[in-house]
């Protein structure tokens, strides 16, 4: 009998009973109310005359006519710089402990995004409330006695004058409470190696000892780390080594296209929960087995906000127009791609967190992730964002029994036209102008102005078959290999040329 994972179940039923149903947009108008009155006092706070808004009779409307959009590169030039030049209180009291790295999957330049104290304790209150929606999914008692390997970035942080430099799995793995690190695998030694092909040697080789129930971490790599695993073994599957693995958390990517492949190292089936735990902090996670949406959290040190995406609202750059429209939690609708606006206890002010996200279910602020403003891809009104390429794709996977774990294309112009020209991550041998025009044929059922499109300046699709590797290779040579890392899906004509010489080089 399994006394202690009986006891940890038991009380994890009771506590997400007690807690009961919450208040979405109530608990937003309390968010927003303590994050201005805690930073009110700070040199933004009182650019921006946060006492004023408090006094409003409707802050919320207050907030958004005074404060402008910042995206990261806005934010930082105004405003977070001066953390790097020991100034204090700037966005929010005090200065950051950590920065989070994040070059995203848009550029080699790592970004610098703050982490407060008050930041890693809303991530853990996040996880926490992660772990209790687990009773939802019904979970046997021996499954809470197992481990959870969580595959990051390195917890081995980097020291830079003041604070600590790192990616946020690995600020967060740095900071697990005490009584998790029972259940944390690989384990503080392993998770400090900085190399990531020889972090996962370490694992692969210490994988029998240890009994993992759940895992955790960007689908591509994960996958990768299994298959060393099952390599290193000679095993068929992972469920030889690891038998009650039953749980995987993926993080802010979709899983649709890895399912696959992913599926094909199992041996049974295991539940996939989602997780979108960004460099800017823990949005959302899967809370409810009936669907495969995530549950904001809405009562936790984060305010959000969403613009209606229109493509008139997003810059050459990326960035968001100022008279951009944006709307709360209460005035939003399902169906309706949003660009995601974020204020936060790391002083983050109605910043673009650079995702789109549609509303499946508002009552319960359930979201799923529509791609990136940067991914969208719109040359010659194709209008066609990250979920809607995902969805095709997932056709060609069923209508060809294949595999394609990895892809990108890019809005490409040739002598007669443009063509969506795709490269595909997969190692079946299915004729590349037959998949092209099955794609072709689901993108034109499954978006009006892609069909309008193509009957207009954009010719037709192109398709390349690759070895998936060829894709982490690319992530590997821009020092981007593992941890949050994703793989552009868009790209824009010029860093598609590279990634062309790339292919054409080591294909």
């Amino acid at each position: 009998m399994n006394i202690i994972g009986n006891f940890i179940k038991g009380v994890i039923d009771i506590t997400d009973k007690i807690t009961g149903d919450d208040n979405p947009i109530e608990d937003q108008k309390a968010v927003l109310k303590n994050l201005l009155e805690t930073a009110k006092d700070t040199s933004f706070g009182k650019a921006y005359e946060f006492k004023d808004i408090l006094e409003s009779d409707y802050p919320q409307q207050a907030f958004r006519d005074a404060v402008p959009y910042f995206d990261y590169n806005q934010i930082n030039e105004k405003w977070w710089h001066k953390l790097h030049e020991n100034q204090t209180d700037v966005t929010w009291p005090g200065s950051p402990d950590y920065f989070a790295l994040s070059s995203g999957t848009t550029g080699k330049t790592s970004k610098r995004i703050p982490v407060t104290d008050a930041m890693i304790n809303t991530i853990r209150q996040a996880g926490i409330k992660q772990v209790l929606a687990i009773s939802n999914f019904d979970l046997p008692a021996d499954f809470f006695e197992t481990g959870i390997l969580m595959l990051g970035s390195s917890t081995d942080l980097v020291e830079n004058n003041d604070h600590l430099e790192g990616e946020i799995s690995g600020i967060s793995a740095s900071n697990i409470p005490s009584w998790f690190s029972g259940y944390y695998k690989p384990g503080k030694e392993i998770a400090k190696i900085d190399d990531w092909d020889e972090r996962v040697a370490k694992i692969a080789e210490k994988a029998a000892d240890w009994d993992i129930g759940a895992l955790s971490g960007i689908p591509s790599w994960i996958e990768l780390m299994l298959k060393e695993v099952i390599k290193k073994h000679n095993l068929n599957n992972i469920h030889e080594i690891w038998p009650n693995l039953q749980v995987y958390t993926s993080g802010g990517v979709a899983f649709g296209p890895y399912e696959k492949s992913f599926n094909a190292l199992m041996g049974k089936p295991v539940t996939v929960i989602d997780t979108y735990l960004a460099s800017e902090g823990f949005i959302a996670f899967q809370a409810r087995p009936e669907t495969d949406a995530m549950k904001l959290v809405t009562d936790n040190g984060i305010y959000f906000e969403f613009v209606p995406f229109n493509p008139d609202y997003i810059l050459e750059d990326g960035s968001l127009a100022q008279d951009a429209p944006s709307l709360t939690l209460s005035e939003v609708e399902t169906g309706q791609n949003y660009v995601l606006i974020i204020s936060t206890v790391s002083g983050a002010w109605r910043y673009l967190i650079g995702d789109t996200i549609e509303f499946t279910d508002v009552e319960r602020a359930e979201i799923k992730i529509t791609g990136r403003t940067k991914f969208f891809l719109n040359t010659v009104g194709s209008q066609l964002s990250v979920n809607k390429l995902d969805d095709a794709l997932q056709d060609i996977m069923e209508t060809f029994d294949i595999e394609v774990p990895e892809y990108t294309l890019c809005a490409k112009k040739y002598e007669d036209g443009f063509y969506h020209t795709w490269y595909l991550g997969t190692t079946a041998t299915q004729d590349a102008e037959v998949i092209a025009q099955k794609l072709d044929v689901s993108l034109k059922a499954a978006n009006k102005n892609y069909k309008v499109a193509r009957s207009k300046a954009l010719k037709g699709v192109k398709v390349f078959t690759i070895n998936p590797d060829i894709f982490y290779d690319w992530n590997d040579s821009n020092k981007k290999k593992g941890g949050q890392v994703k793989m552009e899906r868009v790209m824009k004509e010029e860093k598609f040329a590279e990634w062309e010489a790339f292919v054409e080089k080591h294909h």
